[in-house]
């Protein structure tokens, strides 16, 4: 396998970025950089990394040579990068991260495994995928379900003790918490089968109804329950109430997050209990 030393992390400081970046860090054999865009400004997580020994550099995704410079030296080239404009930015990075030498590229999925064509949201995700493919770099397509500290926005209304189930009550969500996806990551660097690859990997893979189980139990109370599984459907044929674009995107990606099988048993640890993540979201809820 390739030696790594030096890793470059576009979004690092971001929700998942920063457990990602701290990640890398605490392993403490990778030097990191952290790629932040410009102009400068003052970011308490990104002190926070520097403090534990990260270097910042300042990048306009737009200019070549901002990206040469931030580049050059790298040996893994970590995306977590968000928006609209991320299948742009990566396609620049990759184009650069060619020309400088980079290793291996992991882009932004973290999340559900997506296809061409399954939403508008995600056809970025997929079109990147196949152009890092065919680029003769190495890459690792790393997917993780939900996040488990985002369980509210698929469904579960802590303040008011209410689930709203989107699809079926029976259907498996793989959960991940984001400690977790940042260990996956460190972690993927040291597994063979990662390199050109995908990593499937989840905390929790259970039905909807079982969250909701762990989530009555932690309060010690019964939930409200609603059934909404029309939205794909009001959506598309624009019945009211019409669902807004987020929530169409919700729908497509929960019918995305179970995978047939994982990779956990390739990594040295055992991811957190998705029972912590639900105490921790409960008591944040009071």
């Amino acid at each position: 396998m390739q030696s790594f030393k030096t890793i470059a992390i576009a979004g690092g400081t971001g929700t998942l970025g920063y457990y990602v970046s701290e990640a890398f860090l605490s392993d403490g054999s990778y030097k990191v950089k952290i790629l932040r865009k410009k102009p400068e400004t003052v970011n308490e997580k990104a002190n926070l990394l520097v403090s534990k020994g990260a270097e910042i550099v300042y990048v306009d995704y737009n200019q070549k040579d901002d990206l040469v410079n931030a580049l050059k030296g790298t040996d893994v080239l970590v995306s977590i990068l968000s928006g609209f404009d991320t299948y742009n930015i990566q396609s620049k990075m990759l184009t650069v991260a060619k020309e400088v030498d980079v290793k291996r590229f992991i882009p932004t999925e973290f999340g559900g495994e997506y296809k061409l064509g399954d939403h508008i949201c995600t056809d970025t995700k997929a079109k990147f995928r196949e152009d890092l493919k065919k680029s003769g770099l190495e890459y690792t397509f790393i997917y993780n379900g939900a996040f488990q500290e985002f369980l509210g926005w698929a469904g579960f209304d802590v303040k008011k003790k209410e689930a709203t189930f989107f699809v079926d009550e029976n259907k498996i969500i793989s959960t991940t918490s984001l400690s977790d996806i940042a260990k996956y990551t460190v972690e993927s660097l040291k597994v063979p089968e990662a390199r050109n690859g995908a990593i499937r990997v989840a905390g929790a893979a259970l039905t909807l109804k079982e969250y909701l189980q762990k989530f009555e139990e932690a309060t010690g109370s019964k939930w409200k329950v609603i059934e909404d599984k029309e939205v794909r459907y009001r959506y598309l044929n624009k019945i009211d109430p019409v669902p807004s674009d987020a929530d169409d995107f919700k729908v497509m990606a929960l019918n995305h997050t179970s995978f047939e099988k994982l990779d956990n048993d390739k990594f040295s640890f055992t991811p957190r209990p998705v029972t912590e993540t639900i105490n921790e979201l409960i008591s944040q809820a009071q």
